[in-house]
């Protein structure tokens, strides 16, 4: 039987990356699943492709940090499905690596509006649906830059430690509810927002060293976080709470080194 046989679901920053391939999964696995991106076109493209593929899936363009978008994505979710079992509230930017002096209290209001202010929304507006019927799970895309420096700017991993902490508090806050909330946390995955980095060493010709930092020697790809998206969807993690999951090939649980290979 699929993992997500039946379950209604919502996936933001459906239209590409991470997203794209978490609406992909979770629809292979058995969900309806409402797509919602602010590129209209390209996630249009995404819900036409599950489409195709035999699944259910409802492309809804908005504003992840809107609160008028996100109530908006919710009734479309509510109307087209009859409910919402799990989000998966992956939407994020990355804001660049400005120079700390040369960042702006409008450079850190946006990336705080999507990437913390915009998993807040979505809690806020699906947990009550949730309560009400006794089960659901929310998950948010945080990141490794949450957990150590040097992985993001300095506004960038300040969203994502906040979306960390809003996982744990508000897994709390809704205590004997039923309602789960964990987060993933990329490492270097291949997807638009890292697209610079990536241009940049295959430019050089330095490619093989990217994802040298962590055990495993190599970057991820955006289904290997889908991946754990969907297990924290799907009713196998039913006594995962709280939790925020590294998924970065090794890189957050070790100090620098200068790496060595078996012999």
């Amino acid at each position: 039987m699929a993992r997500l046989e039946g379950k209604r679901t919502i996936v933001t920053g459906a239209a590409s990356g991470i997203g794209r391939a978490s609406a992909r999964l979770f629809a292979k696995e058995g969900a309806a699943v409402l797509c919602v991106d602010r590129e209209k076109d390209k996630v249009e493209a995404v819900a036409e492709e599950i489409r195709k593929a035999g699944g259910t899936a409802v492309a809804v363009a908005g504003d992840a940090g809107s609160e008028t978008d996100v109530k908006t994505y919710v009734a479309r979710a509510v109307s087209e499905f009859g409910g919402i079992d799990a989000i998966y509230a992956n939407a994020g930017i990355s804001g660049g690596l400005t120079p700390f002096f040369e960042q702006t209290v409008e450079q850190w209001q946006e990336i705080l509006r999507v990437n913390l202010i915009g998993p807040f929304l979505a809690i806020r507006h699906v947990a009550p649906l949730m309560i009400k019927q006794g089960r659901g799970s929310i998950v948010c895309t945080a990141s490794v830059a949450a957990l150590r420096a040097n992985a993001g700017g300095s506004p960038y991993s300040a969203s994502k430690a906040g979306v960390i902490s809003l996982v744990q508090t508000t897994a709390n806050a809704f205590y004997g509810s039923g309602v789960r909330v964990n987060a993933v946390c990329p490492g270097l995955i291949e997807t638009g927002m890292t697209t610079p980095i990536f241009s940049h060493a295959r430019e050089r010709g330095t490619e093989g060293k990217l994802g040298q930092l962590n055990p495993l020697t190599r970057p991820g790809q955006p289904e290997e976080i889908a991946a754990m998206a969907l297990f924290l969807a799907s009713d196998e993690a039913s006594y995962v709470n709280g939790q925020a999951f590294p998924v970065d090939g090794g890189l957050s649980s070790t100090l620098p080194f200068a790496g060595q290979r078996p012999r």
